[in-house]
C-alpha cells in the first residue's frame, strides 16, 4: 500500500487521540476521530497511570504537560480503620522508577483529556463530535462507516476505541462478545483539600487505603498543587436494578448524596481517631458523587475482522485492580503503529501479529486485576481482622527478603512494549 494511508477512528477518548497521535508520528497514516458524545467528556474521576504507561506518553510527547497537572508522589500507606500503619512504602514502584525513568502519576481524566485534545489540535488531526455509527462496510479495498446523522465516511482501516460499550465490537468485529458484570461497582468523587482540617494534607500523601468489612478506600491527590483530593470505595455488590449504565454516572440531588453519606457513615462506624475522623469529614464534604459498576471483557474474544480491530476497552477492558488500564491501551497503540510502519505489510498480517503478541499480557493482567479485587469482597469483623494482620505479615516478609527491591511485584510496571519482537 503505497502513498498516504487514511484511518478512521472510531472514539474520542485515551485510546483513540493516543492512537490517531502516534500513527500520525511514526506511519504514512492520516487519522481521522468520531467521537459519539456531542463533546469532550467531563465525566470521569483521577486515573493511575504506572510507569510502563508514563514512559509511552513521553514517546508519545506528552508526558511534560500531563507532569505539571497531575500528582507524581508514589507513597502507598494502609490503614486500619483505627488509624494505625498496617503498610507503608515511601515509593511503591521504586524498581520500575529506576528501569524506566518513571515513577506513577494520579491524573484527572478530564485533565489528560485536554493534553490529549490539545496535541492533537496542533497536529492538526481532525475530531467530530455528536457522531453516533450505525454501520461498518469493510470491502476489498477500503471500509466504510456510516452515522445516525446521514453522513459517512471511507478509509483502508478502522479502529475500535469506543471502550468497553464499543459499537464497533457490536456492530461488525465481534457482536456476541458482550461485557460482564464484575461483581464490584464504586463510589467516588473529587474534592479541594482545603475544606479539610490543615492535617489533611499530611495525612493524605501518596496513596491512602483503608480496609473495611464493606470494601476498601482509597484517596490520594490527583493534582500538582496537592490541593485536590480523589477518594474511591470499591465493594462487591449485586448488578444495580439499573443494570449497565455505560461509564456510570454523577449524583448531583441532594437527597440521593446525603442518603450515599449516610451509607457510608455507618460503614465508618467503628472508624477512630485523627484518621476516622478525617474519612468522615471527606464523605461529608462531598457535593458530586459518581457511582459506575465495573464491567469488564470476557476472556478469548476477537479482535480484528477485515480492515477493523479494537483497542484498548474496547478489545480488552478488565477491573481497574491493577492500575494497568490506560497503559494497556497505550501499549496497542505503540504496537499497532509499529506494525503498520512498513506500508507493503499487510493488515491481517499486522493484527495477526498483534493478537499473539497482545494475548499473554491482556491474559495475565486480566487475572491479576480480578485477583486483586478478592480484598475488596464484603467480610466479617474476624475476616477484616485477618486480611490486616495477613497483609502486614505479608508486607514486612517481603520487606524481609527484598522483594520491593527486586521489581518482583513490578515486572508489568517496568514491561515495555516497544521490545517486543515483530
Amino acid at each position: 500500500m503505497s502513498g498516504t494511508r487514511k484511518a478512521i477512528i472510531i472514539g474520542g477518548g485515551p485510546a483513540g487521540i493516543s492512537a490517531a497521535l502516534r500513527l500520525q508520528q511514526t506511519t504514512n497514516i492520516k487519522c481521522t476521530v468520531y467521537e459519539l458524545r456531542p463533546e469532550p467528556t467531563t465525566l470521569g474521576g483521577a486515573i493511575g497511570i504506572m510507569p510502563n504507561g508514563l514512559r509511552l506518553l513521553h514517546r508519545l510527547g506528552v508526558y511534560d504537560d500531563l507532569r505539571v497537572r497531575g500528582n507524581s508522589c508514589s507513597t502507598m500507606t494502609v490503614r486500619s480503620l483505627q488509624g494505625s500503619i498496617l503498610a507503608k512504602k515511601e515509593d511503591y514502584v521504586s524498581q520500575a522508577r529506576s528501569e524506566t525513568g518513571f515513577g506513577y502519576m494520579r491524573i484527572k481524566r478530564t485533565d489528560l483529556m485536554d493534553v490529549l485534545l490539545d496535541a492533537a489540535q496542533k497536529a492538526k488531526i481532525p475530531i467530530y463530535f455528536n457522531k453516533c455509527l450505525t454501520a461498518i462496510a469493510d470491502e476489498k479495498k477500503e471500509v466504510k462507516v456510516m452515522f445516525s446523522d446521514g453522513t459517512s465516511d471511507t478509509a483502508d482501516l478502522l479502529l475500535g476505541c469506543d471502550g468497553i460499550h464499543s459499537s464497533v465490537r457490536r456492530l461488525y468485529v465481534d457482536p456476541g462478545q458482550v461485557p460482564e458484570y464484575s461483581g464490584f461497582s464504586g463510589t467516588g468523587s473529587i474534592i479541594p483539600i482545603s475544606g479539610l482540617p490543615s492535617s489533611a494534607s499530611a495525612l493524605f500523601t501518596g496513596l491512602c487505603a483503608t480496609l473495611t468489612e464493606e470494601g476498601m478506600f482509597i484517596l490520594m491527590p490527583c493534582n500538582a498543587a496537592n490541593d485536590e483530593l480523589f477518594w474511591g470505595f470499591t465493594r462487591e455488590v449485586p448488578l444495580p436494578e439499573s443494570g449497565d449504565s455505560r461509564d456510570g454516572w454523577e449524583e448531583h440531588h441532594n437527597k440521593v448524596i446525603e442518603s450515599f453519606k449516610s451509607n457510608f457513615h455507618e460503614i465508618l462506624k467503628n472508624a477512630g481517631g485523627e484518621w476516622g475522623d478525617m474519612l468522615k469529614q471527606v464523605v461529608d464534604n462531598t457535593t458530586v458523587m459518581k457511582f459506575y459498576p465495573v464491567y469488564r471483557m470476557p476472556l478469548g474474544g476477537t479482535w480484528s475482522r477485515g480492515r477493523c480491530l479494537l483497542l484498548g476497552d474496547a478489545a480488552h477492558a478488565m477491573q481497574p485492580h491493577a492500575g494497568q488500564g490506560v497503559s494497556m491501551a497505550l501499549e496497542d497503540v505503540h504496537l499497532l503503529s509499529r506494525l503498520l510502519e512498513d506500508p507493503a505489510r499487510q493488515l491481517s498480517e499486522a493484527f495477526e501479529r498483534f493478537d499473539q503478541i497482545r494475548r499473554p499480557r491482556v491474559n495475565e493482567l486480566f487475572e491479576i486485576s480480578s485477583r486483586n479485587a478478592g480484598v475488596r469482597r464484603k467480610t466479617g469483623p474476624w475476616q477484616l481482622w485477618l486480611k490486616e494482620v495477613l497483609l502486614k505479615m505479608h508486607y514486612w516478609a517481603s520487606w524481609i527478603v527484598g522483594q520491593h527491591n527486586l521489581g518482583v511485584e513490578q515486572k508489568d510496571m517496568i514491561y515495555d512494549i516497544d521490545e517486543e519482537v515483530l
